[in-house]
């Protein structure tokens, strides 16, 4: 449900015309919401994740894709930064997550999807694919990947 502010109304008050102006509204969701998702990809990071000691001492590259469904109604008529999801902000939650070291992908994750709903607002879902470069498994690969997502009642998926 989308909220709008600053609405201007006019009403009858015993047969005169007043006008009031309502500091918040609420429209039903059904006719008004326009789903969207803002998609970061490819965030890179040298980072200091790793079970093993070599790991979170050398360090490694990490790529982070981020998948943000949000309502877009409002930001898209509007054109304001302030009716939207602030992904260049996303982004810098992202980076100050990924400078703390972490034994595991899948801890990553979770306190990315928690800082976004902490410090974001209008998040429907998050969905973040966290991987590690070329990782130490004693075979050639890519990435390993973890992919966590979470919605805005807390539960993960």
């Amino acid at each position: 449900m989308q909220k709008y502010s600053n609405l201007n109304l006019k009403i009858r008050l015993s047969g005169k015309n007043a006008k009031v102006r309502v500091q918040s509204f609420i429209f039903a969701a059904d006719k008004y919401e326009s789903m969207g998702k803002i998609q970061i990809e490819q965030m890179e990071f040298y980072a200091y994740h790793g079970h093993f000691k070599e790991e979170q001492i050398v360090g490694n590259k990490f790529l982070v894709d981020l998948s943000i469904e949000t309502d877009m109604a409002l930001a898209s008529v509007s054109d304001d930064l302030k009716d939207a999801v602030n992904y260049q902000r996303a982004y810098q939650l992202v980076k100050t997550e990924m400078e703390k070291k972490s034994h595991l992908l899948e801890n990553i994750a979770r306190r990315i999807l928690d800082v976004l709903f902490e410090e974001l607002s209008g998040i429907e879902e998050i969905s973040v694919q966290v991987s590690k470069m070329n990782p130490p498994v004693g075979g050639k690969m890519d990435c390993v990947s973890v992919t966590m997502g979470r919605d805005m009642e807390g539960n993960y998926f």
